[in-house]
C-alpha cells in the first residue's frame, strides 16, 4: 500500500479532482443560473423583448441623462447591452452578495455530485476478483455516474489506470481526501469573486435570451420590432418617431425634421439623398437599400413619449445634431403640454 501511495500521491489525486472541478466549471454554470434567476425574478427581464424596450424607455426618462439617450438613438443595441449589464451588476453585487452565494451553491452541487459518483463507483466494483481491471471498471462507472451532470471524457482519466492500483478503497479515500480541500480553496477564491471571473458574462447570456432584428429605420432610427434576427420579409415597427432623432434636416437648411416617417409616406413630401437624388416619400422604396427593405405604413399617430422627449431635450438635440427646431420644423405647441408622467403612462 505504501508503494501505491507513493505512485498515487496526494499531488496526483488533487490534480485529478481539480481537473473534475475545472471540467464542471462552477463559474460557467453559475452564469447560467444568474441569467435564469433574473429572468424569473426581475420584472424587466421576465417578459418579451417589447416589454424590455418599454422598461428601457422608462429608465431613460427617469434618469433624464441625455448621454444615455444619445447612445440609445445612435446605437440601441449597445444601450440594451449596457442596460442589462448594469442590472446584472446590481443584482449580483448588492449588499446580499448574491454572486458569492450562487457560486458557492453551484460548487456544493458539483461537490456532492462528484462525491456521490465516487461512492457509487466504488460500491459497484468492490469485491470484483479481476483486480487487474478493477481501476478500469471503476473509471468506466465513475464517468457513467457523472454523465448526466458533467461530461467527462473517459480519456481524461486514463493516467490513473497506469498507477497499478488494486485497492479500490484506497482509490475511493484518496479521491475523497482531495475533494474537500479543493472545494474549500475554491470557496476562498469565490469570496473575492466579481463578474470578471466569468469566461462568458451573465449579461451576455441574458442578452442572448432577447433576440431580435437590430436594423434601424433609415428615416427615424427606430429599431425593427421583429423578434427573429435575419428574418424574412420587410423590417417594420409599430411606432416611428421624429426624423430629427436620426439627424434629418430639410434640404440645404439647418431645420430639423419634426415629422415622423409614417406620416410622411402619406404626404406629397419628398426627401433627398445628396444633391442629385430626390424621392417622393410615397415611393421611398425607389431609393434602394436600406429604404427598400422597410415597410412603412401611413400613420400620423406618435407616442407622447417622443413629444415630451423632444421638448425636454430640445437644446441638447439641436446641439448634437447641429440643427434647429424652427420654421417648418417648429415643435407643435401641443407637444409642450405633454408631461413626463403622461408620456410614461402611455407606455404601459
Amino acid at each position: 500500500r505504501d508503494t501505491i501511495q507513493e505512485k498515487w500521491g496526494q499531488k496526483t489525486s488533487t490534480s485529478y479532482t481539480r481537473h473534475l472541478y475545472m471540467k464542471a466549471n462552477p463559474a460557467r454554470r453559475t452564469a447560467l443560473v444568474i441569467a435564469e434567476r433574473m429572468r424569473s425574478e426581475v420584472p424587466d427581464f421576465s417578459g418579451s423583448r417589447a416589454n424590455l424596450e418599454v422598461c428601457i424607455l422608462k429608465y431613460l426618462a427617469q434618469e433624464e441623462k441625455f448621454e444615455n439617450y444619445k447612445l440609445y438613438l445612435c446605437s440601441p443595441v449597445d444601450l440594451l447591452e449596457s442596460y442589462i449589464q448594469t442590472h446584472v451588476k446590481t443584482y449580483c453585487l448588492d449588499q446580499n452578495r448574491r454572486l458569492v452565494m450562487f457560486l458557492n451553491t453551484t460548487l456544493t452541487q458539483y461537490y456532492e455530485t462528484i462525491q456521490k459518483a465516487v461512492f457509487a463507483s466504488t460500491a459497484v466494483v468492490k469485491g470484483r476478483r479481476d483486480s487487474n481491471k478493477i481501476i478500469s471498471l471503476w473509471l468506466d462507472e465513475f464517468c457513467r455516474e457523472l454523465g448526466g451532470v458533467l461530461r467527462l471524457p473517459r480519456g481524461d482519466l486514463v493516467g490513473i489506470e497506469h498507477l497499478e492500483i488494486t485497492d479500490i478503497e484506497f482509490l475511493n479515500d484518496a479521491m475523497m481526501k482531495a475533494l474537500s480541500p479543493l472545494r474549500n480553496r475554491l470557496k476562498e477564491e469565490f469570496a473575492c469573486a466579481n463578474l470578471s471571473s466569468f469566461e462568458k458574462q451573465p449579461h451576455r447570456i441574458l442578452l442572448e435570451q432577447f433576440p431580435g432584428c437590430k436594423e434601424q429605420c433609415p428615416f427615424c432610427g427606430s429599431v425593427c420590432t421583429n423578434t427573429i434576427p435575419n428574418h424574412d420579409g420587410d423590417h417594420q415597427l409599430v411606432f416611428h418617431r421624429p426624423q430629427a432623432l436620426a439627424g434629418w434636416k430639410f434640404y440645404k437648411t439647418d431645420i430639423l425634421v419634426i415629422d415622423i416617417c409614417s406620416s410622411c409616406v402619406a404626404s406629397d413630401m419628398s426627401f433627398r439623398l445628396g444633391d442629385d437624388l430626390r424621392f417622393p416619400y410615397k415611393k421611398y422604396r425607389d431609393a434602394g437599400p436600406p429604404f427598400n427593405t422597410w415597410k412603412i405604413l401611413p400613420d400620423s399617430s406618435m407616442q407622447k413619449y417622443w413629444k415630451w422627449f423632444v421638448c425636454h431635450f430640445r437644446a441638447q438635440l439641436e446641439k448634437f445634431f447641429k440643427g434647429k427646431f424652427y420654421d417648418i420644423g417648429k415643435i407643435p405647441t401641443s407637444w409642450h403640454t405633454v408631461t413626463k408622467q403622461e408620456a410614461l403612462d402611455e407606455l404601459r
